[in-house]
């Protein structure tokens, strides 16, 4: 599958590399590619560098881990997006992006034509560049209306040795995904439980 990672920062990074890994190509798509954070991704194979309207235009899916606030420049740089598949793994905890509660609101708006499922917002890179704990694989979930792009976030999760992916809800549901991702960082940040701590869901 060829992937668009827009944010190449400890989120973006962690995923790509995994991805990559699995066989995946990952296409960088950063405002300039000279200079840029996760350079060091691009000594792995399946990786490169390009414009983010380039690596939008490659993209069979496009995952955005950037800040909220630059949310709405971000869609204007992809472009065309329709009937392409956005995984919103941004977070409005402390920021939100200009005119809206969430990413997730704003994607929805803004990218005209895409099928958006907000996933990988749930907990820490740490998580991402290792989701097993001795030998459990630890969870991960989605939220969203558009079935195909659940499917394809759960196997993206699978991919990058998440055990499994959970549904969430629809697309009403993307904000309390959010509240979720607030709980890791409560309990890991605010009350001193330390990064490497992650959620399994259990079932009798």
């Amino acid at each position: 599958m060829n992937i668009a990672i827009i944010g190449t920062g400890n989120i973006g990074s962690a995923l790509g590399k995994a991805w990559a890994k699995a066989g995946h190509k990952i296409y960088l798509g950063v405002r300039d590619t000279a200079n840029f954070k996760g350079k060091e991704m691009l000594s792995l194979p399946n990786i490169q560098v390009l414009s983010i309207s380039e690596a939008v235009k490659h993209a069979d899916a496009i995952m955005i881990a950037a800040v909220p606030q630059a949310t709405a420049d971000i869609v204007k740089a992809m472009g065309d997006v329709n009937g392409k598949i956005i995984i919103d793994a941004m977070n409005s905890v402390r920021v939100k992006p200009e005119g809206y509660s969430n990413t997730f609101e704003a994607l929805t708006d803004l990218a005209k034509g895409a099928q958006i499922v907000k996933c990988f917002n749930s907990t820490g890179f740490e998580n991402m560049s290792d989701p097993k704990y001795n030998d459990t694989a630890i969870d991960m979930f989605a939220a969203g209306d558009s079935k195909p792009a659940k499917e394809l976030a759960k196997q993206l999760a699978k991919d990058a040795g998440f055990a499994e992916c959970y549904d969430f809800g629809g697309n009403d549901k993307a904000a309390l995904l959010e509240q979720f991702a607030l709980v890791w960082i409560n309990l890991a940040i605010m009350q001193g439980q330390g990064r490497n701590i992650a959620f399994k869901l259990l079932k009798r």
